[in-house]
């Protein structure tokens, strides 16, 4: 595992310090969509927050510190988001301390280069692909749109 590892850091000309925080960018980004075109969208919400300095709020991260503690139930619960776990990134702005996945090169490449976009938010549409929003209110549209697909 360590050496396909290099050979993709090699590849991808990652190196020093850097290479830590596109490693920890795209195992977010690899859990977040699982549709490879939607990778640098995402990737590009993630850097306009970390610019603006808003936390990622990020389910994945979310779950992830869950699973570390071994309180994970298949469902994220209020208790959850309020975990002080420094990969819990609806409580802490910035990346988390680590990835929490091992990234595909659709992830890497997000990471490396992510859309220029003036999208901040982002959720599921219910049909495996996601909806962007720039503004907080339509990203509100977006998942009442969402919650009214699942109960359908």
């Amino acid at each position: 595992m360590v050496r396909r590892f290099r050979q993709t850091a090699q590849q991808l000309n990652l190196h020093g310090p850097e290479a830590f925080r596109t490693v920890v960018m795209a195992s977010l980004i690899e859990k977040e969509v699982a549709v490879d075109t939607e990778r640098p969208l995402v990737g590009g919400v993630f850097a306009n927050r970390l610019a603006k300095n808003i936390p990622l709020a990020t389910d994945p991260t979310v779950i992830y510190a869950a699973l570390l503690d071994n309180r994970w139930r298949g469902t994220i619960y209020a208790s959850d988001l309020a975990s002080p776990s420094p990969y819990n990134t609806y409580k802490h702005p910035g990346l988390p301390p680590g990835p929490i996945c091992n990234p595909g090169m659709a992830a890497f490449h997000a990471a490396i280069s992510p859309a220029q976009t003036d999208f901040l938010y982002f959720v599921s549409d219910a049909q495996g692909h996601s909806r962007f929003a720039a503004s907080l209110k339509e990203h509100n549209q977006n998942v009442q749109t969402y919650r009214q697909a699942q109960r359908h």
